[in-house]
């Protein structure tokens, strides 16, 4: 919970805080100036500082200037859409593999021995949870685009957090509700 404070909750709140007293300008540099200074904290305090959010930085840091150059904040904000786009495709196109994307990331949230992640009904779990998220995330890019392109920038900001969170925590709540239903069923079944 910390994590998605610090990277979505806290830069959302920002983002929309300078967009209602000041402009998209103050906004922008305010948010990739948190992100720096969290960054900053994290090699301060010598904790780790993942692939990932160097990333996330990068390309915050690309639409920030692309943003400021421009003038174009469209392009600022449709950019997780395509994100979202991508990941949903890698999500549905891993259903044609042996081992979906949930498969593979099921240990990281619940430890699995090799005999029960290949389980058949513990194998097409994965496969019915990899198909659930991959519209999810696909869900998520289309109301974000439609929020981006119906609402003006501040209104965009402080709805699609709203609706992108709850959206996340329902998914979040049906796989962890119809896995512990599997799992209920299959109770010869036990962690690694």
């Amino acid at each position: 919970m910390g994590s998605l404070f610090v990277a979505a909750i806290v830069p959302g709140v920002l983002l929309w805080t300078m967009l209602q007293l000041f402009n998209v300008a103050v906004a922008v540099i305010a948010v990739l100036a948190w992100m720096l200074v969290a960054m900053g904290w994290r090699y301060a305090t010598k904790r780790p500082v993942s692939v990932l959010l160097l990333l996330t930085l990068g390309i915050l840091t690309i639409k920030t200037a692309f943003t400021l150059v421009s003038g174009n904040t469209f392009v600022y904000f449709v950019q997780p859409v395509i994100a979202d786009v991508i990941v949903a495709v890698i999500f549905l196109g891993s259903l044609w593999t042996a081992r979906p994307i949930i498969a593979r990331i099921a240990p990281d949230f619940y430890p699995l021995s090799a005999s029960t992640a290949a389980h058949p009904e513990i194998r097409a779990l994965f496969r019915r949870l990899t198909l659930m998220w991959g519209a999810v995330i696909l869900a998520k890019g289309a109301i974000t685009l439609w929020l981006l392109l119906s609402l003006s920038t501040a209104s965009f900001v402080l709805i699609k957090g709203g609706a992108v969170f709850t959206l996340t925590v329902v998914a979040t709540v049906v796989t962890i509700v119809w896995s512990a239903a599997v799992v209920r069923r299959q109770s010869p079944l036990q962690p690694a």
